[in-house]
């Protein structure tokens, strides 16, 4: 089982109004450079907030979402105060409610 931190937020916020392509960009090639591995993934409509420990996660969000997934929550740390209005949280995977966080209704 593996701990996921999370960013989420409304699709048209953080891929129309916020630089998102930009600083997952820049995060890559910061990677690239330290030779680590990409330690996070973006999913458009993820459906790890169907599950029951997500509801008022769920709740606060403007549908249709795009979550950004790491390993690393200083990484989502970084991108809360970068982005601001964007909902942050952990969750384990596999469970019975989340089996792939990567999971997308997209």
């Amino acid at each position: 089982m593996a701990t996921y931190y999370f960013a989420i937020a409304s699709q048209d916020f953080l891929l129309n109004e916020e630089p998102l392509e930009e600083v997952l960009r820049e995060r890559t090639s910061h990677y690239k450079n330290l030779q680590k591995m990409i330690d996070f993934w973006l999913v458009i409509n993820p459906t790890f907030i169907h599950a029951p420990e997500m509801i008022n996660i769920k709740k606060q969000l403007a549908k249709p979402s795009v979550a950004i997934l790491s390993h690393n929550p200083k990484f989502i740390e970084w991108l809360k105060l970068r982005f601001g209005f964007v909902l942050t949280g952990e969750f384990e995977s596999p469970t019975n409610s989340i089996n792939n966080a990567l999971d997308s209704d997209f």
